[in-house]
């Protein structure tokens, strides 16, 4: 018989350990440095605490001091932040949206990374009509000018906000001359590109109109999917 969980002790945390991430978590996106002054007021802490605490961080390489006095977020802040980032369970996040998004559109729903000069299909949901994309994960196609590889393209480096394409993409007709893709970027935290989630069907079936009524769907699961994997949107 499996044993029971045992229930989890009440325990308090540590004061001085609530301070020091206090001051750490004070850092918000956008931020570069940080005066003393500003720390404090975000903290409420008096100046002469955060500068101990801050030596304790900049040993950890949490914090880094410049020459003119600012604070800001060292080296291990950032490691620390890729590995959250790895830890996350991709598939554990993306399928629930590509069986949703496959069941409500009616069209195949697949998620692509990119690897070099080709994409990859890391997870795809059927669409259940029989007459249907066959890439499957796993499957490779190049960078060109899908909707899809475009998404890849444009947002794998960072992007002006004004030259932002109008999103989500369509394409038809360019990897297969049959098949019809839109597509959305994924962003992680700080914006980081994930990857593309994207519908594909038939161009018979998927043209620009009904493309048009998709839309909608596909960018808000797209916006969902991107806050649940830490993007600030």
């Amino acid at each position: 018989m499996p044993k029971e969980a045992r229930p989890r002790p009440k325990l308090e945390g540590v004061a001085s350990a609530e301070r020091v991430l206090t001051v750490l978590t004070a850092f918000q996106r956008g931020d570069d440095a940080l005066e003393l002054t500003e720390l404090a007021r975000r903290t409420e802490l008096v100046k002469s605490t955060i500068m101990r605490l801050c030596i304790s961080l900049e040993k950890f390489g949490l914090i880094e001091r410049l020459d003119d006095g600012r604070y800001r977020l060292g080296v291990e802040a950032a490691r620390i932040g890729s590995v959250y980032q790895q830890s996350f369970a991709l598939e554990e996040r993306v399928v629930p949206v590509l069986e949703r998004l496959a069941a409500e559109s009616m069209e195949t729903a697949s998620f692509y990374i990119r690897r070099g000069n080709q994409r990859l299909c890391l997870f795809r949901a059927d669409s259940p009509y029989p007459l249907r994309m066959n890439v499957r994960p796993g499957d490779m196609r190049p960078m060109d000018q899908s909707a899809i590889a475009q998404v890849l393209a444009t947002f794998g480096d960072r992007v002006d906000p004004a030259a932002t394409p109008e999103l989500p993409l369509y394409t038809s007709g360019i990897t297969d001359p049959h098949v019809a893709s839109m597509a959305m970027p994924i962003f992680g935290a700080g914006r980081r590109l994930i990857g593309a989630l994207a519908l594909s069907g038939p161009s018979s079936r998927l043209g620009i109109e009904r493309a048009g009524l998709l839309a909608p769907r596909l960018r808000d699961a797209a916006e969902r999917l991107s806050a649940e994997l830490g993007a600030q949107m």
